[in-house]
Protein backbone atom coordinates (compact mmCIF):
# COMPACT_ATOMS: atom_id res chain seq x y z
CA UNK A 1 0.00 0.00 0.00
CA UNK A 2 2.48 2.18 1.01
CA UNK A 3 4.50 1.63 -2.63
CA UNK A 4 0.87 2.30 -4.36
CA UNK A 5 0.40 5.50 -2.68
CA UNK A 6 4.08 6.90 -2.99
CA UNK A 7 4.13 6.21 -6.75
CA UNK A 8 0.68 7.82 -6.87
CA UNK A 9 1.72 11.06 -5.19
CA UNK A 10 5.06 10.97 -7.81
CA UNK A 11 2.78 10.34 -10.79
CA UNK A 12 0.93 13.82 -9.73
CA UNK A 13 3.46 15.71 -9.71
CA UNK A 14 5.31 14.54 -12.69
CA UNK A 15 1.34 15.36 -14.57
CA UNK A 16 1.41 19.16 -12.54
CA UNK A 17 4.87 19.76 -13.62
CA UNK A 18 4.56 18.39 -17.17
CA UNK A 19 1.12 20.53 -17.49
CA UNK A 20 3.43 23.19 -16.97
CA UNK A 21 5.90 22.74 -18.79
CA UNK A 22 3.29 22.30 -21.78
CA UNK A 23 1.45 25.17 -21.34
CA UNK A 24 4.49 27.35 -21.19
CA UNK A 25 5.46 25.32 -24.52
CA UNK A 26 2.37 26.20 -26.34
CA UNK A 27 2.17 29.27 -25.57
CA UNK A 28 1.37 31.89 -28.83
CA UNK A 29 4.64 33.33 -30.26
CA UNK A 30 4.47 36.34 -29.03
CA UNK A 31 5.05 35.53 -25.34
CA UNK A 32 8.37 33.43 -26.88
CA UNK A 33 10.32 36.78 -28.68
CA UNK A 34 12.86 39.13 -27.56
CA UNK A 35 11.21 42.12 -25.26
CA UNK A 36 11.04 45.08 -27.04
CA UNK A 37 11.87 48.45 -26.68
CA UNK A 38 8.12 49.18 -26.13
CA UNK A 39 7.85 46.31 -23.93
CA UNK A 40 10.68 47.35 -21.96
CA UNK A 41 8.88 50.65 -21.04
CA UNK A 42 5.54 48.95 -20.25
CA UNK A 43 8.09 47.00 -17.65
CA UNK A 44 9.84 49.89 -16.50
CA UNK A 45 6.75 52.25 -16.26
CA UNK A 46 4.75 52.92 -12.85
CA UNK A 47 1.52 50.81 -12.86
CA UNK A 48 -0.19 54.52 -12.38
CA UNK A 49 1.37 55.22 -16.12
CA UNK A 50 0.19 52.29 -17.33
CA UNK A 51 -3.86 52.65 -15.72
CA UNK A 52 -3.98 55.94 -17.09
CA UNK A 53 -2.55 54.85 -20.77
CA UNK A 54 -5.24 51.82 -20.85
CA UNK A 55 -8.03 53.84 -19.48
CA UNK A 56 -7.23 57.00 -22.11
CA UNK A 57 -6.41 53.79 -24.85
CA UNK A 58 -3.03 54.66 -25.18
CA UNK A 59 -1.91 51.21 -24.71
CA UNK A 60 -3.68 48.38 -25.47
CA UNK A 61 -4.04 45.74 -21.42
CA UNK A 62 -3.19 42.76 -24.07
CA UNK A 63 0.10 43.85 -24.67
CA UNK A 64 1.27 44.84 -21.46
CA UNK A 65 -0.08 41.14 -20.43
CA UNK A 66 1.64 39.77 -23.32
CA UNK A 67 5.11 42.09 -21.63
CA UNK A 68 4.63 41.02 -18.48
CA UNK A 69 4.15 37.45 -19.77
CA UNK A 70 7.40 37.51 -21.61
CA UNK A 71 9.15 38.54 -18.28
CA UNK A 72 7.01 35.61 -15.93
CA UNK A 73 8.56 33.05 -18.62
CA UNK A 74 12.17 34.48 -17.93
CA UNK A 75 11.33 34.33 -14.34
CA UNK A 76 10.12 30.86 -14.42
CA UNK A 77 13.42 29.55 -15.89
CA UNK A 78 15.64 31.07 -13.80
CA UNK A 79 14.08 30.35 -10.36
CA UNK A 80 10.89 28.05 -10.58
CA UNK A 81 8.84 30.41 -9.51
CA UNK A 82 5.40 30.30 -10.94
CA UNK A 83 3.22 27.52 -10.76
CA UNK A 84 0.11 28.20 -12.90
CA UNK A 85 0.43 29.87 -16.46
CA UNK A 86 -3.21 31.81 -16.91
CA UNK A 87 -2.02 34.03 -19.62
CA UNK A 88 -4.35 33.18 -22.13
CA UNK A 89 -7.36 32.96 -19.95
CA UNK A 90 -6.17 35.96 -18.85
CA UNK A 91 -6.43 37.55 -22.82
CA UNK A 92 -9.86 35.92 -22.42
CA UNK A 93 -10.89 37.77 -19.48
CA UNK A 94 -10.00 41.20 -20.91
CA UNK A 95 -11.34 40.22 -24.47
CA UNK A 96 -14.72 38.48 -22.81
CA UNK A 97 -15.16 41.97 -20.22
CA UNK A 98 -14.36 40.19 -17.22
CA UNK A 99 -12.13 42.58 -16.14
CA UNK A 100 -12.68 46.00 -15.37
CA UNK A 101 -10.83 48.28 -17.76
CA UNK A 102 -11.99 51.16 -16.41
CA UNK A 103 -11.35 50.46 -12.91
CA UNK A 104 -8.43 51.98 -10.88
CA UNK A 105 -5.75 48.97 -11.66
CA UNK A 106 -7.35 48.78 -15.38
CA UNK A 107 -4.77 46.45 -17.45
CA UNK A 108 -2.39 45.64 -14.69
CA UNK A 109 -0.78 41.99 -14.62
CA UNK A 110 -0.88 40.66 -10.92
CA UNK A 111 1.02 37.60 -9.62
CA UNK A 112 -1.01 35.35 -6.53
CA UNK A 113 0.24 33.03 -4.30
CA UNK A 114 -0.55 29.67 -5.14
CA UNK A 115 -3.18 29.19 -2.38
CA UNK A 116 -5.39 31.98 -3.64
CA UNK A 117 -8.37 30.40 -5.98
CA UNK A 118 -8.98 31.90 -9.42
CA UNK A 119 -11.53 29.43 -11.55
CA UNK A 120 -10.45 26.95 -13.70
CA UNK A 121 -7.87 26.12 -11.85
CA UNK A 122 -6.31 24.58 -9.02
CA UNK A 123 -5.09 25.85 -5.48
CA UNK A 124 -2.84 23.04 -5.09
CA UNK A 125 -1.15 24.55 -1.57
CA UNK A 126 2.21 22.01 -2.88
CA UNK A 127 -0.02 18.77 -1.99
CA UNK A 128 -0.16 16.75 -4.54
CA UNK A 129 -3.79 15.51 -2.82
CA UNK A 130 -5.19 18.57 -3.67
CA UNK A 131 -4.30 18.66 -7.41
CA UNK A 132 -6.38 18.34 -10.85
CA UNK A 133 -9.06 19.59 -8.80
CA UNK A 134 -9.92 22.65 -10.23
CA UNK A 135 -12.35 25.82 -8.16
CA UNK A 136 -15.83 26.54 -10.12
CA UNK A 137 -15.17 30.12 -9.30
CA UNK A 138 -12.84 32.85 -8.40
CA UNK A 139 -12.60 33.65 -4.88
CA UNK A 140 -13.33 36.55 -3.26
CA UNK A 141 -9.46 38.48 -3.50
CA UNK A 142 -9.64 37.10 -7.40
CA UNK A 143 -13.05 38.89 -7.61
CA UNK A 144 -11.87 41.93 -6.33
CA UNK A 145 -8.88 42.31 -7.89
CA UNK A 146 -10.80 41.90 -11.99
CA UNK A 147 -13.15 44.41 -10.96
CA UNK A 148 -10.81 46.99 -10.19
CA UNK A 149 -9.51 46.10 -13.47
CA UNK A 150 -6.30 43.91 -12.30
CA UNK A 151 -5.31 40.80 -14.60
CA UNK A 152 -4.24 37.73 -12.58
CA UNK A 153 -1.47 36.25 -14.91
CA UNK A 154 0.36 33.67 -13.04
CA UNK A 155 0.39 31.88 -9.65
CA UNK A 156 2.90 30.99 -7.59
CA UNK A 157 5.69 29.17 -5.35
CA UNK A 158 5.13 28.51 -1.87
CA UNK A 159 6.14 25.77 0.68
CA UNK A 160 3.69 23.08 1.88
CA UNK A 161 2.36 23.12 4.92
CA UNK A 162 3.12 27.01 4.61
CA UNK A 163 5.48 27.47 7.51
CA UNK A 164 8.69 28.33 6.43
CA UNK A 165 10.99 30.77 4.92
CA UNK A 166 11.76 28.93 1.96
CA UNK A 167 9.52 27.24 -0.55
CA UNK A 168 9.72 23.92 -1.80
CA UNK A 169 7.20 21.05 -2.32
CA UNK A 170 7.00 18.27 -4.48
CA UNK A 171 4.54 18.88 -6.31
CA UNK A 172 6.16 22.10 -8.30
CA UNK A 173 9.92 21.68 -6.80
CA UNK A 174 12.23 24.67 -5.13
CA UNK A 175 11.90 28.10 -5.72
CA UNK A 176 15.15 29.99 -6.07
CA UNK A 177 16.74 32.90 -4.95
CA UNK A 178 16.81 35.38 -8.62
CA UNK A 179 20.12 36.91 -6.71
CA UNK A 180 21.88 33.45 -6.14
CA UNK A 181 20.24 30.34 -7.14
CA UNK A 182 22.02 28.37 -3.87
CA UNK A 183 19.34 30.16 -1.57
CA UNK A 184 15.57 30.87 -0.46
CA UNK A 185 13.79 33.63 -2.06
CA UNK A 186 11.82 33.52 1.21
CA UNK A 187 8.36 31.54 2.13
CA UNK A 188 5.99 31.29 2.53
CA UNK A 189 4.98 33.65 -0.31
CA UNK A 190 8.50 32.77 -1.80
CA UNK A 191 7.22 32.53 -5.47
CA UNK A 192 6.14 36.30 -5.44
CA UNK A 193 9.06 37.47 -4.02
CA UNK A 194 11.43 35.83 -6.68
CA UNK A 195 9.04 36.49 -9.72
CA UNK A 196 8.91 40.72 -7.99
CA UNK A 197 12.49 40.82 -7.63
CA UNK A 198 13.25 39.15 -11.59
CA UNK A 199 10.80 41.85 -12.90
CA UNK A 200 8.04 38.94 -13.95
CA UNK A 201 4.98 41.07 -12.10
CA UNK A 202 4.83 44.71 -10.53
CA UNK A 203 2.44 43.65 -7.97
CA UNK A 204 1.95 40.06 -6.12
CA UNK A 205 -0.69 39.07 -3.60
CA UNK A 206 0.40 36.69 -0.62
CA UNK A 207 -0.50 35.96 3.13
CA UNK A 208 1.52 36.34 6.27
CA UNK A 209 1.33 34.48 9.57
CA UNK A 210 4.65 34.56 10.78
CA UNK A 211 6.51 36.69 8.34
CA UNK A 212 5.39 35.53 4.89
CA UNK A 213 5.00 38.35 3.18
CA UNK A 214 8.05 40.11 4.91
CA UNK A 215 11.06 37.53 4.50
CA UNK A 216 10.22 36.92 0.75
CA UNK A 217 10.86 40.99 0.20
CA UNK A 218 13.51 40.62 2.65
CA UNK A 219 15.38 37.82 1.33
CA UNK A 220 14.49 38.72 -2.53
CA UNK A 221 14.87 42.41 -2.52
CA UNK A 222 11.04 43.63 -3.14
CA UNK A 223 8.00 45.23 -1.20
CA UNK A 224 5.80 44.17 1.40
CA UNK A 225 3.35 45.29 3.17
CA UNK A 226 1.67 42.81 6.40
CA UNK A 227 -1.89 44.52 7.04
CA UNK A 228 -3.69 44.24 9.87
CA UNK A 229 -6.51 41.64 10.12
CA UNK A 230 -9.43 43.10 8.80
CA UNK A 231 -8.22 45.49 6.36
CA UNK A 232 -8.05 42.76 3.41
CA UNK A 233 -10.33 39.99 1.89
CA UNK A 234 -9.24 36.39 3.67
CA UNK A 235 -11.29 34.35 1.91
CA UNK A 236 -11.27 32.32 -1.78
CA UNK A 237 -7.91 30.54 -0.63
CA UNK A 238 -7.23 27.26 0.08
CA UNK A 239 -4.76 26.85 2.96
CA UNK A 240 -2.66 24.18 4.91
CA UNK A 241 -4.36 24.68 8.33
CA UNK A 242 -7.83 25.71 8.09
CA UNK A 243 -9.74 27.01 11.19
CA UNK A 244 -6.14 28.27 12.31
CA UNK A 245 -6.72 31.53 14.08
CA UNK A 246 -4.78 31.42 17.22
CA UNK A 247 -2.31 34.04 14.57
CA UNK A 248 -4.80 34.91 11.63
CA UNK A 249 -3.10 34.46 8.34
CA UNK A 250 -3.61 37.98 6.45
CA UNK A 251 -3.54 38.87 2.60
CA UNK A 252 -1.56 41.35 2.04
CA UNK A 253 0.44 43.22 -1.07
CA UNK A 254 3.64 43.00 -2.14
CA UNK A 255 5.36 45.22 -4.88
CA UNK A 256 8.21 45.47 -6.95
CA UNK A 257 8.47 49.19 -6.49
CA UNK A 258 6.99 51.37 -3.19
CA UNK A 259 5.14 53.41 -5.59
CA UNK A 260 3.91 50.72 -6.78
CA UNK A 261 2.89 49.35 -3.59
CA UNK A 262 1.13 52.58 -2.50
CA UNK A 263 -1.02 53.03 -5.06
CA UNK A 264 -2.10 49.25 -5.70
CA UNK A 265 -2.91 49.65 -1.79
CA UNK A 266 -4.67 52.81 -2.30
CA UNK A 267 -6.80 51.71 -4.86
CA UNK A 268 -7.94 48.97 -3.87
CA UNK A 269 -9.38 49.67 -0.70
CA UNK A 270 -11.20 52.62 -2.54
CA UNK A 271 -12.66 49.51 -4.18
CA UNK A 272 -14.13 48.90 -0.68
CA UNK A 273 -13.68 45.31 -0.35
CA UNK A 274 -15.51 45.05 2.81
CA UNK A 275 -18.33 44.02 -0.61
CA UNK A 276 -16.39 40.96 -1.23
CA UNK A 277 -15.74 39.52 2.31
CA UNK A 278 -17.65 39.76 5.53
CA UNK A 279 -14.35 39.79 7.38
CA UNK A 280 -13.05 43.53 6.19
CA UNK A 281 -13.40 46.11 7.96
CA UNK A 282 -15.49 48.90 6.33
CA UNK A 283 -12.82 50.90 6.84
CA UNK A 284 -11.82 53.38 3.70
CA UNK A 285 -8.63 54.20 2.43
CA UNK A 286 -7.84 57.75 5.04
CA UNK A 287 -6.04 59.96 2.55
CA UNK A 288 -5.38 62.37 5.61
CA UNK A 289 -3.99 60.37 7.61
CA UNK A 290 -1.62 59.51 4.55
CA UNK A 291 -1.00 62.87 4.09
CA UNK A 292 -0.13 63.80 7.49
CA UNK A 293 2.87 61.64 7.56
CA UNK A 294 3.88 62.25 3.98
CA UNK A 295 4.21 66.08 5.85
CA UNK A 296 5.31 65.52 8.89
CA UNK A 297 8.38 67.22 9.23
CA UNK A 298 10.01 65.54 12.39
CA UNK A 299 9.12 61.89 13.13
CA UNK A 300 10.42 60.13 16.37
CA UNK A 301 11.86 56.68 15.89
CA UNK A 302 12.37 53.65 18.40
CA UNK A 303 14.86 51.58 16.93
CA UNK A 304 14.77 47.66 17.91
CA UNK A 305 18.39 46.92 17.69
CA UNK A 306 17.70 43.32 18.70
CA UNK A 307 15.03 40.79 19.83
CA UNK A 308 16.59 39.41 22.94
CA UNK A 309 16.74 35.73 21.20
CA UNK A 310 18.96 36.47 18.22
CA UNK A 311 20.80 39.61 17.38
CA UNK A 312 20.78 40.55 14.16
CA UNK A 313 24.06 39.67 11.93
CA UNK A 314 26.25 42.11 10.54
CA UNK A 315 24.67 42.40 7.21
CA UNK A 316 21.27 43.22 8.89
CA UNK A 317 22.53 45.41 11.58
CA UNK A 318 24.62 47.58 8.46
CA UNK A 319 21.34 47.85 6.72
CA UNK A 320 19.51 49.31 10.16
CA UNK A 321 22.32 51.82 10.75
CA UNK A 322 22.65 53.03 7.30
CA UNK A 323 18.77 53.72 8.11
CA UNK A 324 18.92 55.50 11.34
CA UNK A 325 21.72 57.06 9.94
CA UNK A 326 20.46 58.39 6.94
CA UNK A 327 17.14 59.72 9.09
CA UNK A 328 19.41 61.36 11.69
CA UNK A 329 20.55 63.65 8.58
CA UNK A 330 17.15 64.75 8.16
CA UNK A 331 17.18 65.79 11.47
CA UNK A 332 14.77 63.19 12.95
CA UNK A 333 14.51 62.02 16.64
CA UNK A 334 15.94 58.40 16.25
CA UNK A 335 16.55 56.58 19.34
CA UNK A 336 17.32 52.80 20.92
CA UNK A 337 14.17 51.45 22.61
CA UNK A 338 14.19 49.54 25.92
CA UNK A 339 11.77 47.06 24.96
CA UNK A 340 9.33 44.94 27.59
CA UNK A 341 10.88 42.32 29.72
CA UNK A 342 9.35 38.77 31.01
CA UNK A 343 6.43 38.19 30.07
CA UNK A 344 5.59 40.45 27.48
CA UNK A 345 9.43 40.05 25.84
CA UNK A 346 9.82 39.24 22.26
CA UNK A 347 11.07 35.87 23.33
CA UNK A 348 7.65 35.67 25.18
CA UNK A 349 5.72 36.52 22.28
CA UNK A 350 7.51 34.30 19.95
CA UNK A 351 6.33 31.37 22.52
CA UNK A 352 2.69 32.26 22.74
CA UNK A 353 2.42 32.86 18.85
CA UNK A 354 4.54 29.54 18.15
CA UNK A 355 2.32 27.47 20.52
CA UNK A 356 -1.20 29.22 19.16
CA UNK A 357 -0.41 28.34 15.54
CA UNK A 358 0.36 25.06 16.40
CA UNK A 359 -2.38 24.36 19.17
CA UNK A 360 -3.53 21.15 17.35
CA UNK A 361 0.07 19.40 17.21
CA UNK A 362 0.49 20.17 13.82
CA UNK A 363 -2.13 17.50 12.85
CA UNK A 364 -4.18 20.08 10.60
CA UNK A 365 -1.38 20.44 8.36
CA UNK A 366 -0.29 16.71 8.43
CA UNK A 367 -3.54 15.15 7.44
CA UNK A 368 -2.94 16.75 3.87
CA UNK A 369 0.15 15.01 3.38
CA UNK A 370 -0.06 12.18 0.61
CA UNK A 371 2.06 9.05 0.97
CA UNK A 372 5.90 9.51 0.49
CA UNK A 373 4.94 13.37 0.55
CA UNK A 374 7.92 15.22 1.27
CA UNK A 375 7.71 18.05 4.02
CA UNK A 376 9.35 21.31 4.55
CA UNK A 377 13.07 20.72 6.55
CA UNK A 378 10.99 23.39 9.25
CA UNK A 379 7.94 22.02 9.65
CA UNK A 380 9.46 18.90 9.89
CA UNK A 381 11.03 19.76 13.01
CA UNK A 382 7.87 20.88 14.27
CA UNK A 383 6.02 17.96 13.95
CA UNK A 384 9.14 16.21 15.35
CA UNK A 385 8.85 17.73 18.53
CA UNK A 386 4.94 17.60 18.53
CA UNK A 387 4.94 13.93 18.39
CA UNK A 388 7.56 13.11 20.62
CA UNK A 389 6.31 11.54 23.94
CA UNK A 390 5.95 13.84 26.76
CA UNK A 391 8.01 11.90 29.35
CA UNK A 392 11.45 11.65 26.64
CA UNK A 393 10.52 15.84 25.94
CA UNK A 394 10.61 16.59 29.64
CA UNK A 395 13.98 14.61 30.17
CA UNK A 396 15.70 16.66 26.89
CA UNK A 397 13.98 20.26 27.97
CA UNK A 398 15.68 19.34 31.55
CA UNK A 399 18.80 18.69 29.94
CA UNK A 400 18.94 21.70 27.34
CA UNK A 401 18.12 23.99 30.24
CA UNK A 402 20.25 22.75 33.08
CA UNK A 403 22.97 21.01 31.35
CA UNK A 404 23.39 23.12 28.07
CA UNK A 405 22.09 26.36 30.19
CA UNK A 406 19.90 26.99 27.28
CA UNK A 407 16.60 28.61 28.79
CA UNK A 408 15.54 30.27 25.00
CA UNK A 409 15.52 26.80 23.63
CA UNK A 410 14.44 24.97 26.56
CA UNK A 411 11.52 26.99 27.13
CA UNK A 412 10.25 26.46 23.36
CA UNK A 413 10.76 23.06 23.29
CA UNK A 414 8.62 22.39 26.09
CA UNK A 415 5.90 24.35 24.78
CA UNK A 416 5.96 22.32 21.38
CA UNK A 417 2.70 20.02 22.41
CA UNK A 418 -0.95 19.61 21.02
CA UNK A 419 -2.99 21.49 23.16
CA UNK A 420 -6.43 21.06 25.13
CA UNK A 421 -9.28 23.32 24.84
CA UNK A 422 -8.62 24.62 28.19
CA UNK A 423 -4.70 25.25 26.94
CA UNK A 424 -5.90 26.90 24.07
CA UNK A 425 -7.90 29.30 26.01
CA UNK A 426 -5.26 30.54 28.00
CA UNK A 427 -2.81 31.48 25.21
CA UNK A 428 -5.62 33.21 24.04
CA UNK A 429 -5.31 35.20 26.92
CA UNK A 430 -1.98 35.34 27.14
CA UNK A 431 -2.41 37.10 23.36
CA UNK A 432 -4.88 39.53 24.69
CA UNK A 433 -2.51 40.60 27.84
CA UNK A 434 0.70 40.55 25.25
CA UNK A 435 -1.29 42.74 23.23
CA UNK A 436 -2.88 45.26 25.52
CA UNK A 437 0.40 45.43 27.42
CA UNK A 438 2.60 46.43 24.13
CA UNK A 439 -0.47 49.00 23.67
CA UNK A 440 0.41 50.54 26.81
CA UNK A 441 4.23 50.46 26.29
CA UNK A 442 3.95 52.10 22.44
CA UNK A 443 1.72 55.06 24.44
CA UNK A 444 4.75 55.70 26.98
CA UNK A 445 7.34 55.93 24.28
CA UNK A 446 6.39 60.23 24.31
CA UNK A 447 5.13 60.36 20.52
CA UNK A 448 7.09 57.16 18.89
CA UNK A 449 5.90 57.76 15.09
CA UNK A 450 7.43 54.08 14.04
CA UNK A 451 9.50 51.56 14.89
CA UNK A 452 12.49 50.64 12.99
CA UNK A 453 13.59 46.60 13.29
CA UNK A 454 15.64 44.25 10.99
CA UNK A 455 13.11 41.93 9.25
CA UNK A 456 14.89 38.41 10.24
CA UNK A 457 18.37 37.90 11.67
CA UNK A 458 20.06 37.02 9.09
CA UNK A 459 19.76 37.25 5.04
CA UNK A 460 18.50 34.53 2.84
CA UNK A 461 18.78 30.89 4.05
CA UNK A 462 20.07 28.64 1.77
CA UNK A 463 18.38 25.67 0.44
CA UNK A 464 17.58 23.39 3.35
CA UNK A 465 18.40 25.72 5.90
CA UNK A 466 15.04 26.04 7.82
CA UNK A 467 16.03 23.11 9.74
CA UNK A 468 18.22 24.94 11.87
CA UNK A 469 16.77 28.77 11.57
CA UNK A 470 12.92 27.45 11.66
CA UNK A 471 12.47 28.95 14.75
CA UNK A 472 14.48 32.23 14.10
CA UNK A 473 11.40 34.17 13.08
CA UNK A 474 10.51 36.70 16.05
CA UNK A 475 11.46 39.72 13.98
CA UNK A 476 8.04 39.21 12.21
CA UNK A 477 6.46 36.81 14.14
CA UNK A 478 5.79 39.29 16.99
CA UNK A 479 4.08 41.68 15.26
CA UNK A 480 1.66 39.23 13.77
CA UNK A 481 1.18 38.40 17.56
CA UNK A 482 0.10 41.91 18.23
CA UNK A 483 -1.48 42.50 14.57
CA UNK A 484 0.62 45.33 13.66
CA UNK A 485 0.56 46.80 10.04
CA UNK A 486 4.38 46.43 8.96
CA UNK A 487 6.08 47.42 5.70
CA UNK A 488 9.38 45.90 4.48
CA UNK A 489 11.94 47.71 1.85
CA UNK A 490 14.73 47.02 0.70
CA UNK A 491 17.82 48.64 1.73
CA UNK A 492 21.25 47.63 0.33
CA UNK A 493 22.70 44.01 -0.22
CA UNK A 494 25.27 41.88 1.48
CA UNK A 495 29.26 42.70 1.18
CA UNK A 496 31.76 40.23 1.46
CA UNK A 497 34.30 42.16 2.68
CA UNK A 498 31.68 44.34 4.92
CA UNK A 499 29.66 41.93 6.56
CA UNK A 500 32.25 39.17 7.62
CA UNK A 501 31.48 38.22 11.24
CA UNK A 502 33.96 39.96 13.35
CA UNK A 503 36.04 38.10 15.04
CA UNK A 504 35.02 39.75 18.48
CA UNK A 505 31.45 38.89 17.69
CA UNK A 506 29.45 36.16 20.08
CA UNK A 507 26.51 34.17 18.89
CA UNK A 508 23.86 34.67 21.26
CA UNK A 509 23.85 31.55 23.37
CA UNK A 510 20.63 29.59 22.58
CA UNK A 511 19.02 27.04 19.98
CA UNK A 512 17.68 29.70 17.99
CA UNK A 513 20.28 32.04 17.68
CA UNK A 514 22.62 28.58 16.85
CA UNK A 515 20.30 27.88 14.43
CA UNK A 516 20.19 30.91 12.32
CA UNK A 517 23.66 31.61 12.28
CA UNK A 518 24.80 28.30 11.07
CA UNK A 519 23.81 29.32 7.57
CA UNK A 520 25.69 33.29 7.72
CA UNK A 521 28.24 33.28 5.56
CA UNK A 522 29.23 36.63 4.24
CA UNK A 523 31.12 35.43 1.09
CA UNK A 524 28.45 33.12 0.03
CA UNK A 525 25.66 35.46 0.77
CA UNK A 526 27.25 38.16 -1.10
CA UNK A 527 24.50 40.22 -3.55
CA UNK A 528 21.47 38.92 -1.48
CA UNK A 529 19.45 41.66 -0.10
CA UNK A 530 18.77 43.17 3.27
CA UNK A 531 16.12 45.36 4.19
CA UNK A 532 14.18 47.10 6.94
CA UNK A 533 11.00 46.77 8.60
CA UNK A 534 8.92 49.74 9.66
CA UNK A 535 6.05 48.99 12.29
CA UNK A 536 3.08 51.11 12.88
CA UNK A 537 0.38 50.01 15.19
CA UNK A 538 -2.80 47.78 14.16
CA UNK A 539 -4.84 49.55 11.21
CA UNK A 540 -2.37 51.72 9.63
CA UNK A 541 -1.77 50.96 6.62
CA UNK A 542 -1.52 54.70 5.13
CA UNK A 543 0.45 56.02 8.10
CA UNK A 544 3.01 52.89 7.11
CA UNK A 545 2.97 53.60 3.85
CA UNK A 546 3.33 57.03 4.06
CA UNK A 547 6.49 56.49 6.27
CA UNK A 548 8.14 54.10 3.60
CA UNK A 549 8.06 56.34 1.43
CA UNK A 550 9.77 59.08 3.48
CA UNK A 551 12.14 56.62 4.43
CA UNK A 552 12.94 55.53 0.97
CA UNK A 553 13.53 59.38 0.34
CA UNK A 554 15.65 59.78 3.30
CA UNK A 555 17.94 56.57 1.67
CA UNK A 556 18.14 58.24 -1.54
CA UNK A 557 19.18 61.65 -0.11
CA UNK A 558 22.07 59.83 1.77
CA UNK A 559 23.23 57.98 -1.61
CA UNK A 560 21.63 54.86 -0.60
CA UNK A 561 20.19 53.37 -3.48
CA UNK A 562 18.34 49.69 -3.81
CA UNK A 563 18.97 48.67 -7.74
CA UNK A 564 16.41 46.37 -8.81
CA UNK A 565 17.34 43.41 -11.30
CA UNK A 566 16.34 44.33 -14.69
CA UNK A 567 14.69 41.52 -16.83
CA UNK A 568 16.82 40.36 -19.80
CA UNK A 569 15.69 41.03 -22.99
CA UNK A 570 16.06 37.43 -24.54
CA UNK A 571 14.82 33.99 -23.24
Amino acid sequence: MWSFGSSKHRQICQRKQDERASRIANLPSVYKSAISSSERSILNAPIEELVEDVQNSVKSPIDILRAYGKAAVRAQHATNCVTEIMFPEAEDWINDGNVNLEGPLAGIPVSLKDSIIVNGFDASVGYSGKCFKPHAKDGAIVRLLKDAGAVPHVKTALPITLLSFESTNDVWGRCTNPHNKDYSPGGSTGGEGAILAFGGSRIGIGSDVAGSVRAPAHFSGCFSLRCSTGRWPKYGVDTSMPGQEGIPSVFSPMARTLGDLVYFTKSLIQCKPWKYDQSVHRLAWRQDAYEKFKEKKRFRIGVMRTDGVVKPSPACARALQTTVDALKQQDHDVFDLTLPTAPYAPLDALAIASQLLNAEGTRTYSRFFSRGETNDAGAAQLSFWMGLPSPLRWLYVKYVRYIRRDTVWARLLESLHEKSAYGNWQLVYQRESFKNFWFDWWNEQEGMDFMLTPPNATPAVPHGGMKDAVASCGYTFLFNLLDYTCGVLPVTKVNAREDLLPEDFVVDDNGVARGAYKHYNAIKLHGLPVAVQIVGRRLEEEKVLAIMERVESALEESGSVYELLQVPDTP
